[in-house]
């Protein structure tokens, strides 16, 4: 098989096992959806015999899932289930309580391009276990680094968990963050753009920063993040496009290691078994 078969065959598999997470995330946010709408109308109207009858037949009225869910590249993924836990997340040494999801937001206006393009800067990422330094190239991805921008000034981020983490199993090594949902389905904040600076190899070193989007879009890039702990090779979706890398780790490493080494929550396949959230975001022009 030649060296071009493989990855094409590498690149089915990813895209076969993303679709398969992201109708499996899209299936529980709409199975909440729908228990928040009937409990509205259950308040409503009062009554148990109501309650019964929805909690008998809930299965039979679950949406279809919604395959158009983000996904993280996306490297996106199944960050919650419906599921009962058996797993108790685990907080770290050295981390603290995160604080509940803010859930949906949106940001007023669009992203500055000319504020980004040519320019480097310096984002100081507080979270529940340290701080992590990135350096933003704004003269290789100026549309990432404009909406990054935009989005830590509006304090998108804040108090968002970092909803997914992959490892050993999946082939690639990453953590992602960015979805104040914290579910990685997020409708995002309001705008979306296509895909810039696409390492030509494939080749995702660590310490890299990269947006997430859905497979089979290259305009869908948006709020979500993901942070690369080991060197990782991302085939190019089936649109023909990879994701724009717009920045490097320069501080912090350490806490993403730590976060990856916990390993991935058994309750929902997906998020980090020790839990960590983005408390803000402080961008400031590279001195």
């Amino acid at each position: 098989m030649t060296k071009e078969q493989d990855r094409a065959r590498e690149r089915r598999r990813w895209e076969k096992r993303e679709k398969k997470l992201a109708e499996r995330r899209a299936q529980s946010v709409r199975d909440r959806q729908a228990i928040l709408a009937v409990l509205g109308v259950l308040v409503v109207v009062g009554g148990f015999v109501w309650l019964a009858n929805f909690l008998t037949n809930r299965s039979d009225s679950a949406a279809t899932p919604d395959t158009s869910a983000t996904t993280s590249s996306e490297p996106t993924s199944d960050a919650t289930t419906s599921a009962t836990p058996t797993v108790t997340p685990t907080i770290l040494a050295g981390c603290t309580q995160p604080p509940a999801a803010p859930g949906a937001r949106t940001v007023s206006g669009q992203p500055d391009l000319a504020a980004a393009q040519g320019k480097t800067f310096v984002a100081a990422v507080k979270t529940t276990c340290g701080d992590i330094t990135m350096e933003l190239n704004g003269a290789a991805a100026p549309q990432a680094v404009a909406s990054f921008l935009l989005l830590s000034k509006d304090s998108y981020y804040n108090d968002s968990p970092c909803h997914r983490l992959t490892g050993d199993e999946q082939g690639i090594w990453v953590l992602q963050c960015g979805d104040p949902t914290g579910t990685g389905g997020g409708a995002g904040p309001g705008y979306h753009f296509g895909v810039e600076n696409v390492p030509a190899n494939d080749a995702y070193p660590r310490g890299t920063v990269a947006l997430a989007r859905q497979q089979g879009d290259p305009n869908s890039n948006k709020d979500q993040f993901f942070l690369v702990y080991k060197d990782t090779t991302l085939p190019k979706s089936a649109d023909g496009n990879g994701y724009t890398i717009f920045g490097t780790v320069t501080q912090g490493m350490d806490i993403v290691d730590k976060i990856a080494a916990a390993g991935i929550n058994p309750n929902d396949k997906s998020s980090p078994l020790a839990p960590i959230s983005i408390l803000s975001v402080d961008v400031q022009p590279k001195a």
